[in-house]
């Protein structure tokens, strides 16, 4: 099992957003707001990924991807959607290729509102779902024990 609640490892994808939440992102990851001191890796591979943060809004062309990279995670896995075009589509909700929020795509744990999103905000989503893999990891350890 590739969690640990004292490391969370995430995977951001930018999902067709302005890039001033994958700005956010990126700076909550540096010394200015130091996501480290949660133990927060930034990762590229879906397989080594805990949480899957996820900046801008679904369409068409980038559905798939984002399925395919939520499909390679590992269980127990948690989603965050950041800012409000990843929560529902935000100020493009209306445009004729956007879907809408993550959520259309795949299951969200934790939403992060915001154009852009705050970095205190990305951090506090993170914490959150940490606690949300602790208990799915717990929920996933009584499922093992009881098929035994």
């Amino acid at each position: 099992m590739a969690f640990a609640s004292k490391s969370p490892w995430v995977i951001h994808y930018d999902a067709s957003s302005c890039n001033g939440c994958d700005i956010e992102v990126l700076a909550t990851l540096c010394p200015g707001f130091d996501g480290e001191r949660f133990g927060v890796i930034n990762t590229g591979n879906p397989k080594h990924a805990d949480i899957f943060l996820v900046t801008g809004s679904v369409n068409e062309r980038n559905i798939s991807v984002i399925k395919e990279i939520y499909d390679q995670m590992l269980e127990p896995k948690v989603v965050v959607a950041c800012g409000i075009c990843a929560c529902s589509g935000g100020i493009f909700h209306d445009c004729y290729n956007v879907i809408g929020g993550v959520d259309k795509a795949i299951p969200v744990d934790v939403y992060a509102p915001g154009c852009a999103v705050r970095p205190e905000a990305i951090i506090d989503a993170i914490v959150e779902g940490v606690a949300v893999l602790d208990q799915k990891s717990k929920a996933l350890k009584e499922q093992k024990k009881g098929a035994k």
